[in-house]
């Protein structure tokens, strides 16, 4: 039997899908001879009495989480997410450069620091990807500090506002689509794949439309068979390019192959939308946390 923790905060299990996923991750490992239990700021110096430990909260370098993270870390604990990929999927220039060095097929992509951010510049840019442009702060979430620009003004403009919070900026090729594929993945193994459908006049899984009213995708599952050996393999390297933790890689579909868009380190596993077709995967993350063999989709 192992001691498992759930480290999460009280913003978190404020939304019925997250608390209700936590609460399967817990019946997963009763079920499975394993004790778990939810911890929260207060309860950090407990952690060392454990075995495991899932974080379920947001992650940041800055936040409880990846302190919670880096202790469980010293202590011995199989910990997911393990702190340093915390910390280079929450800077999208370390993360991108990273898919860039293992090959990773992804965008058209370049950084670009605060006194680069000019209209000579922008033009350059337009006519190396095409317009529009997209524009990232590299430690963005959830599609916010991500927006595209058709013009030299408004990549100026959007740019200096984006760099208040950070010293670069990533710029990329804007490549449409009606969805996005979303492959989460463990210690090298798949434990699930589904669709976000984006909204209708959407280009983002979190969008907001012209009254700024939150347009969120759709989440369509997916069977198994249905799903493309080369999105698995592409999905796969990106995860190898970041380390072996718990990843959620968002890639784009096209006629003449698959694109990496990034790669999410605690990514959502909301119950009734990840979970969908895939309940298995509470019981994966939990035998992974126990030290037990569990088999991915392939």
């Amino acid at each position: 039997m192992a001691r498992l923790a759930i480290f999460t905060e009280r913003n978190t299990i404020r939304r019925a899908v997250e608390l209700t996923a936590l609460t399967n991750f817990r019946m997963a490992a009763a079920k499975l001879g394993h004790d778990c239990d939810f911890l929260f700021r207060s309860e950090m110096m407990n952690i060392p009495r454990y075995d495991g430990l899932l974080i379920r909260a947001l992650t940041d370098p800055l936040n409880t989480s990846y302190v919670a993270a880096r202790l469980g870390e010293v202590y011995g604990l199989v910990v997911i997410d393990e702190p340093d990929s915390i910390a280079v999927c929450c800077d999208k220039v370390s993360m991108y450069q990273h898919l860039m060095r293992a090959g990773v097929s992804m965008p058209e992509t370049c950084f670009l620091a605060e006194d680069e951010v000019t209209v000579e510049q922008a033009a350059e840019l337009f006519e190396r990807y095409g317009r529009p442009l997209v524009l990232k702060a590299p430690n963005s979430a959830f599609s916010a500090y991500v927006e595209k620009v058709n013009d030299a003004m408004s990549f100026v403009k959007v740019g200096k506002r984006f760099l208040r919070r950070a010293d670069r900026l990533v710029i990329q090729q804007y490549l449409p689509s009606s969805f996005d594929w979303r492959v989460t993945i463990l210690d090298g193994k798949v434990l699930f794949a589904i669709k976000y459908v984006m909204a209708q006049g959407a280009w983002r899984i979190h969008d907001k439309d012209d009254a700024g009213k939150p347009n969120i995708c759709s989440v369509v599952g997916v069977e198994k068979q249905a799903v493309p050996p080369k999105l698995i393999e592409v999905a796969l390297q990106a995860g190898a390019a970041i380390g072996r933790s718990l990843y959620g890689i968002d890639i784009k579909e096209f006629d003449d192959g698959f694109c990496v868009i990034e790669v999410n380190d605690n990514p959502n596993m909301d119950a009734g939308v990840e979970d969908i077709g895939n309940p298995e995967l509470y019981r994966n993350v939990i035998r992974h946390l126990a030290g037990e063999p569990w088999e991915g989709w392939v």
